[in-house]
């Protein structure tokens, strides 16, 4: 449904997008995740066909974002970080010209007025002008006019900035709701938000795109080891000497060492032989297992490996 090939963007000498390619299918939610400046915005700018690319393919829906870019509109609903509301606009007021604009009129207007005003949750604020909407309530009506002309593509930049912690969690639902129908792309700082809400994740650093798919394909990408923490009844040097010898642990971190107990995390290529391995080691030696279980990286630490450093750096000698 968006498919992008060698995106890049130079704004003069600044290249803001390198050679980005990515795909997000029907019915799938894509989190957008990088630093500041890594090019998210762009990203968004020309998915939406505000900039045309310095070069690179682009399509959304079938429809090329360069030759078909008024093809693409109709099928987009944008919420920009910043809800483009009028201040002086009543909510209903704003949502009824957005409408109208998208080519709603009539029952066709009023049915689509309604049902956004609904899940979005802005029956109590409808007649209230806009300059006096909380930040969570102008999120809301960001959210309502994209949606008010029932596009087959949602691209939101920062959908939940602002909500209180009930109000995420009916945005998320709503979200991926509607994701049984359409396309949705969001950019995100938040990780545990683009976790939760999406299917996959795309990961962008100094224009380049540095990782896409789930957690555990992202780890792959990272170049992150398989991870267990093992705790037991025995001496670190006499662990140590005899883990040496095991053919899948690549590296032992003490984690901790007190009354002839000793807890650590091990590295290696393959998690299941790993665990074989030092639990098989274990019942040699008679240690008494304490605790033997796979210990997955977060997300957040997958991010800092695809932004910050080669792949698998921060996992070795940490």
């Amino acid at each position: 449904m968006i498919e992008a090939q060698s995106l890049s963007m130079r704004y003069g000498p600044v290249l803001a997008l390198d050679n980005a390619s990515f795909s997000v299918s029907k019915g799938e939610v894509a989190g957008l995740l990088g630093p500041n400046g890594a090019g998210k915005s762009t990203t968004l700018k020309i998915l939406t066909t505000f900039i045309v690319p310095t070069s690179g393919i682009g399509k959304v829906a079938g429809f090329s974002l360069t030759d078909d870019s008024i093809a693409v509109r109709h099928r987009i609903g944008y919420m920009p970080e910043v809800p483009p509301v009028y201040p002086d606009m009543e909510a209903v007021e704003y949502l009824e010209f957005v409408g109208r604009a998208r080519g709603l009129s009539g029952s066709g207007l009023r049915e689509r007025l309604g049902w956004v005003t609904e899940r979005c949750g802005l029956g109590p604020v409808l007649r209230t002008p806009a300059r006096f909407l909380s930040k969570g309530y102008r999120q809301r009506v960001g959210l309502a006019q994209a949606l008010i002309h029932d596009p087959e593509v949602l691209i939101l930049d920062e959908p939940t900035s602002g909500l209180d912690p009930h109000q995420i969690l009916e945005i998320r639902t709503l979200i991926r709701e509607l994701a049984r129908e359409k396309t949705v792309i969001l950019s995100t700082h938040i990780l545990q938000e683009a976790e939760a809400m999406s299917d996959s994740i795309i990961i962008i650093n100094h224009g380049r795109i540095t990782g896409q798919g789930t957690r555990e394909e992202l780890r792959r990408q990272a170049g992150c080891p398989a991870r267990a923490r093992l705790s037991l009844r025995a001496g670190w040097d006499e662990v140590k000497a005899a883990f040496r010898g095991l053919a899948d642990v690549d590296e032992l971190n003490l984690d901790k060492e007190e009354s002839g107990t000793c807890r650590f995390t091990m590295l290696g290529r393959d998690e299941e032989a790993m665990l074989e391995q030092a639990g098989s080691l274990s019942r040699d030696r008679s240690w008494l297992v304490l605790e033997l279980a796979p210990v997955p990286f977060t997300l957040e630490e997958i991010f800092l490996a695809l932004t910050t450093r080669e792949p698998g750096e921060r996992f070795r000698n940490s």
